[in-house]
């Protein structure tokens, strides 16, 4: 199992934990564990409405493919810390990482 931190909106604090072998992205995790999360463009890095903010662990991550770095360059609140959780595929990576929902609800 992967253990991670998710940190809503409201500042509450949860540890999750992923089976290994699941073939999804951390955008549809975090829909499956009743986050409220738009994911308007369905997961292909389109919207930004699942933006996530890493805020440990970020070195662990593979780095940001150019579609994923150009909808967070149009965040108003995109940071260096910044990813879509759609462009995370569920992985050893993400391991101990702790992030914070940022997408937008509208």
């Amino acid at each position: 199992m992967i253990k991670l931190t998710v940190v809503d909106r409201d500042n509450t604090e949860k540890e999750i934990e992923i089976p290994e072998d699941i073939n999804l992205n951390l955008m549809e995790v975090l829909k499956a564990y009743e986050y409220d999360i738009l994911a308007t463009c369905g997961g292909i890095a389109l919207c930004a409405t699942c933006h996530v903010e890493v805020l440990e662990g970020l070195n662990q991550l593979k780095e940001a493919e150019d579609a994923e770095l150009d909808m967070l360059d149009y965040l108003p609140d995109g940071g260096n810390n910044s990813r879509l959780a759609c462009q995370l595929r569920v992985n050893k990576q993400l391991e101990g990482i702790k992030i914070k929902i940022r997408g937008d609800l509208v």
